[in-house]
């Protein structure tokens, strides 16, 4: 069975922390560990709501500036601090581009309800024919679910689907429910495996 779908995750894939001294320097300024602050943003009991639409992720926000004992007046640029050393591989959203039209193309991403319009305003959602946003869904990955509902919307069977993560636990998420799954841990080592893949087709 040929690939039809192509599937890529956004944070450690398309968008990666290439520069971690903001993030760093935040954590410092705060009095706190960067793993700590980390795990306040991403890995809290907000954060998990807000990534399967429970709380909005300014709810979210509003929390972490609590946790963080901050005043909200601060909630901005703190937030804005925290991802200034984020950066969008524009190489490879022209690479997930140039595959449209051969393959449909798709996001999947654990992610908190303002990923859309951050995609939108960074300009590139025309790289994908439909984004699967875990918030919009209420569904995250690894849970099969959110899977099903990527494989459902593109009208392709689990086998006829690849999807790019840099988490292994997501990757086998999606081998679970029949997907062929490539593990991000470099672009360019990522792009020769999926490349390699789409060339035996």
């Amino acid at each position: 069975m040929s690939i039809k779908a192509v599937f890529f995750d956004l944070g450690g894939v398309i968008v990666r922390t290439e520069f971690q001294a903001p993030r760093e320097q935040l954590a410092e300024r705060l009095g706190m560990e960067y793993d700590d602050l980390n795990r306040i943003v991403f890995d809290s009991e907000t954060g998990r709501r807000a990534s399967i639409g429970e709380i909005s992720s300014e709810d979210h926000w509003n929390s972490v500036i609590k946790r963080l004992k901050r005043p909200v007046s601060e909630l901005a640029a703190i937030r804005d601090e925290f991802f200034a050393g984020d950066i969008v591989d524009r190489t490879l959203v022209d690479y997930i581009r140039s595959l449209r039209g051969k393959y449909k193309t798709g996001l999947i991403s654990n992610a908190w309800g303002d990923l859309r319009d951050f995609i939108v305003r960074e300009k590139f959602d025309d790289a994908f024919d439909k984004m699967i946003i875990s918030a919009e869904v209420g569904a995250m990955k690894p849970e099969p679910r959110i899977f099903q509902i990527a494989l459902e919307q593109f009208g392709v069977s689990p086998n006829e689907a690849v999807f790019v993560d840099d988490f292994l636990i997501n990757v086998e998420g999606c081998e679970k429910v029949g997907m062929q799954g490539i593990h991000f841990t470099d672009p360019e080592f990522a792009l020769k495996l999926l490349k390699k893949l789409l060339s035996t087709e």
